[in-house]
Formats: C-alpha cells, sequence, structure tokens
C-alpha cells in the first residue's frame, strides 16, 4: 500500500466533496433536531435485550462532542468518539483541497494480505468496543 497525493480526474469519485457534503448536512439537520427538542433515537436491541447494541452512545458520544466535553464522549461510546474526530479531521481535510484545488491523497497498490489485515483490525476494533459498552452498560 501506497499514499500518493494526485490530482483527480474529472471522471473519477469525488469523495472529499461528498463526504463533506453528507457531513455537514448530517450536522446541520442533528443540530435542528435538538434545536427543535424532538427527541434522540432510543435503541430497540438496548430495549428489547437490555444490552447495548454496536453502536449504543453513538448518538449522546456526538452531543457530548458538541459540547466539547471530549471525556464523557469517550465514556458514551469510544469507537464513535474515535471515528467522529477522524470524520472532523477528514472533513478539515476535505475542505482545504476542495478549496484550495489541491491534489488528493489516495491509497493505491493495496495487497490482498494489507485489504485483510485492515478487516481484520476493524472487526477487532468493534468488538472490543462492544465489549468495552456490555461492560459499562449500566449508564443507559
Amino acid at each position: 500500500m501506497r499514499l500518493v497525493w494526485r490530482r483527480v480526474p474529472a471522471n473519477e469519485f469525488n469523495y472529499e466533496l461528498v463526504w463533506l457534503a453528507v457531513s455537514v448536512a448530517a450536522a446541520v439537520f442533528g443540530s435542528i433536531w435538538l434545536r427543535l427538542g424532538l427527541p434522540t433515537p432510543h435503541c430497540p436491541f438496548l430495549e428489547i435485550t437490555g444490552y447495548p447494541c454496536l453502536t449504543c452512545g453513538a448518538t449522546r458520544c456526538a452531543i457530548a462532542l458538541t459540547h466539547i466535553d471530549f471525556a464523557q464522549a469517550w465514556r458514551w461510546n469510544p469507537l464513535a468518539f474515535a471515528a467522529l474526530c477522524g470524520l472532523g479531521l477528514f472533513n478539515l481535510y476535505a475542505a482545504i483541497v476542495l478549496l484550495g484545488r489541491l491534489p488528493r491523497l489516495r491509497t493505491i497498490d493495496w495487497t490482498r494480505a494489507q485489504k485483510i489485515a485492515v478487516r481484520i483490525a476493524v472487526v477487532v476494533l468493534i468488538i472490543v468496543n462492544w465489549i468495552y459498552l456490555l461492560a459499562h452498560h449500566t449508564q443507559y
């Protein structure tokens, strides 16, 4: 696997534009939802089983992040916290390359072993996060 900076050809999918637009739209939608005082969604898995699902606490994590309460955001869902922080960094990168019309960062030449290793790492992270959520589920 290699990281390269390159210009985006006209026919290539513009990941930066699409994901920046999606995340900004989600943030605006979420802000409007909360400003209107609408109820936050409840987890049906938690209500049925009494145990948190893989993403339990992600909404509360996002709300804690908007209040700059990093410690509470981490406690709600560490993986959601890391993903939202990563999304924030990606959005910053996307805004810079879009506004500056700069080359984009791309990963190329993935080997089969690297793809498998990344998939295994993602599954392990999800399982470890779920174990954390199960161990701390009394806070829900």
